[in-house]
């Protein structure tokens, strides 16, 4: 040992402050030789005296270097070990668990703490994951120095704290070690216990703040359904249901009106709320008398918004897309994240034509004050989309405007009716018009009305929704998250079973006199047919009506079925389709549609869902077909199952019993496999 501590003494020199201290000795004996010089050039005696004084500080400051040098190093190598060991002591009895691996995992050392943690001791060198599957050190990003998770163990909470610790310079500069690969370095792992602050963090996001509102949809209809003395209990029964659910999860639940109640929660009742996926949805419906008609509610919540005021507004906006989406649902808004429960039920229709007329007198008042109305339907534009457009341009023609239809590619299932409008003579040779087209047309003073979609990104020319302040959107599918903004009139009514039945009631308020030309009742009249299945899907009193005034308009039931016959590759596909489904989880009929040949093969394969439906025992049809470079899917049902939801789980949409999603991406098989992973996962949350 001692020969050892004279081996680092011999090898050991000055160096850095101390070095330095021993320059500023050098530069004082050169300025004292200096003087000695000056003294000497004065006075010859006393220039002897100084340099005799001068040579024996040299030779002391040279004398005492020499004797304690080899002291004052020997205290500096002995502080520098004792403090090593002191460094090694505190780590090793660190109060916070610690530990060293290499790149993988493996552990390389661990302190006292991290030994008792894991119940190893110092032998333990196996990958840490054995120990915290949770924790793989091999998944640490290669571009971070420092990393951090959080992590459960034994009971416990932890901050758990990955850092690099480079070793190329260390291995470098080391004797005994060479480098073997480029970028080499262990991996410090430390842990902190966060339990306390994750508990106390989870109670404060358990009491946050949720408000909400509950409307009943149905409440005058129920009311007018059941004797005047039952009424009271009625609504008494459907009172203690939903006070009861709310109050039962720690929620507050105060009436406003007659239907309508103000709800104050926190995110823990929240959260068993979507547990149980709103059972109060079905438990009022369950509430029976007498009446004939089931009630149904609706919710709107909003949380984490800013405040009670700034959640009060997120309610309502949640209940005014639960209102728009049909109602029977709950749409809980957080931020700009949507979630949707419920909604299994069809809309039941409205018997008043109120607001009909009030939108038509809107959108008379609209068209009137503007210079040109574009009017546009959804990308890939089918009949009901058309038909709709052409009643427009009949209401924009009765007030003297001239009217334009934007058209991107004409496929199969409209070309002739396109072809008709333009040889009738009835509107100006611009009638359809293109993209580029529409885009230099459209300035403030145009009226842009969209029809049959309310998305932005379906609409067939998006961009010239940005280019007016007026847009007027009527169509009767489900809202989605997604909306056209600031719109000047909107009329989304999915109840209804078409955006032709719309605009055809909206005609007959629109303005004494309007009368449609035969054909433009056909082309109406025809998109009635295709949505609701030759009026055998999504059919009401209201969708009859708007037929029969259609027929007293001149519309011929023998011209639209005429027009709608296929030619024989696309009959043979259909059948082919029709033929190659296969049942999925007994219930559902999954096929893929054949497009070699086919000029618009998604259209054939809504036809093939369609026909899936006359199969006994088939709740829902779903039949997938490649076009464009797209799967399409067309989800067809009768009334057991809510298509319409599984298509929005796709980032699609549509109705209740028809609906249908594009995926781009994929092949139209592993779009099969996606559409059987979503149901099987809705069946076992009970969505479906």
């Amino acid at each position: 040992m001692k020969d050892k501590k004279k081996l680092n003494r011999q090898q050991a020199k000055y160096g850095g402050n101390i070095m330095r201290h021993w320059y500023w000795c050098v530069w004082m004996m050169i300025l004292l030789l200096v003087l000695t010089v000056v003294i000497f050039s004065i006075d010859t005696l006393a220039g002897c005296v100084t340099a005799g004084f001068s040579v024996v500080i040299y030779l002391l400051l040279i004398g005492l270097d020499l004797y304690f040098k080899p002291k004052v190093l020997q205290e500096l190598i002995d502080f520098a070990n004792h403090y090593e060991g002191i460094q090694r002591d505190m780590l090793q009895e660190f109060a916070i668990p610690f530990g060293l691996t290499e790149p993988d995992g493996k552990v390389l050392w661990m302190n006292e703490r991290l030994m008792e943690l894991t119940g190893k001791n110092a032998h333990f060198h196996k990958n840490i994951s054995l120990v915290m599957p949770e924790l793989d050190v091999s998944a640490f990003p290669e571009d971070l120095d420092e990393y951090m998770i959080e992590t459960a163990y034994k009971d416990q909470t932890f901050r758990v704290t990955m850092r690099r610790i480079r070793m190329d310079e260390l291995l470098d500069a080391s004797a005994v070690a060479q480098r073997m690969q480029e970028n080499s370095c262990i991996v410090a792992v430390n842990f902190l216990d966060i339990t306390e602050l994750s508990h106390l963090r989870k109670e404060n996001h358990d009491q946050k703040q949720v408000v909400g509102l509950l409307y009943m949809d149905n409440y005058d209809e129920v009311m007018e359904s059941v004797e005047d003395i039952r009424r009271s209990m009625l609504e008494a029964l459907v009172d203690r249901r939903i006070t009861k659910y709310v109050t039962t999860l720690g929620g507050i639940c105060k009436k406003l009106e007659k239907d309508k109640y103000l709800l104050v929660t926190n995110r823990r009742g929240l959260e068993q709320m979507e547990a149980d996926r709103f059972s109060v949805l079905e438990d009022v419906k369950t509430v029976n008398i007498g009446n004939a008609i089931h009630v149904t509610i609706s919710i709107g919540l909003g949380l984490e918004s800013g405040g009670y005021c700034q959640d009060y507004e997120a309610a309502r906006g949640a209940m005014e897309m639960a209102l728009a989406r049909g109602g029977d649902q709950v749409v809980v808004k957080e931020g700009d994240k949507i979630q949707f429960f419920g909604g299994k039920t069809q809309r039941a229709e409205k018997n008043t034509k109120v607001r009909a007329r009030v939108k038509a007198q809107a959108l008379h008042e609209l068209i009137s004050t503007r210079e040109r109305v574009i009017v546009m339907g959804h990308k890939i534009t089918d009949i009901d989309s058309l038909g709709a457009a052409v009643g427009v341009c009949r209401a924009a023609l009765q007030v003297g405007k001239h009217a334009h239809i934007v058209l991107g590619d004409v496929n199969s299932s409209i070309r002739s009716w396109v072809n008709m409008l333009k040889e009738k003579g009835e509107y100006e040779e611009d009638l359809f018009i293109t993209h580029n087209q529409a885009i230099e047309m459209t300035n403030q003073n145009t009226i842009v009305v969209v029809v049959d979609t309310n998305r932005p990104s379906m609409a067939e020319c998006e961009e010239i929704l940005y280019l007016t302040r007026s847009v007027v959107v009527i169509d009767h599918h489900r809202q989605t998250t997604e909306k056209i903004e600031h719109a000047a009139l909107s009329y989304i009514e999915p109840s209804a079973s078409s955006a032709c039945e719309m605009i055809a009631e909206i005609l007959q308020y629109y303005g004494e006199g309007i009368r449609l030309r035969s054909f433009e009742a056909d082309c109406m009249y025809a998109g009635i047919v295709i949505d609701t299945n030759n009026f055998v899907a999504k059919t009401g009193s209201r969708t009859f009506e708007a037929a029969a005034y259609l027929r007293k308009n001149g519309a011929d039931v023998t011209r639209v079925r005429k027009a709608f016959r296929n030619d024989m590759d696309t009959y043979k596909a259909r059948a082919e389709a029709v033929r190659h489904a296969e049942t999925y989880m007994g219930v559902y009929a999954i096929s893929i549609c054949p497009a070699q040949g086919l000029e618009s093969p998604n259209v054939v394969g809504a036809q093939a869902a369609n026909e899936l439906l006359n199969i006994i025992g088939v709740k829902a049809s779903f039949v997938l077909t490649e076009y464009n470079g797209k799967i399409f899917i067309s989800a067809r049902a009768i009334d057991e199952v809510n298509v319409q939801i599984i298509m929005e789980r796709m980032g699609g949409g549509g109705h209740m019993n028809i609906a249908g999603a594009q995926l781009a991406g994929v092949t139209v098989e592993q779009a099969r496999d996606q559409l059987k992973e979503v149901l099987k996962q809705m069946t076992e949350e009970g969505a479906i």
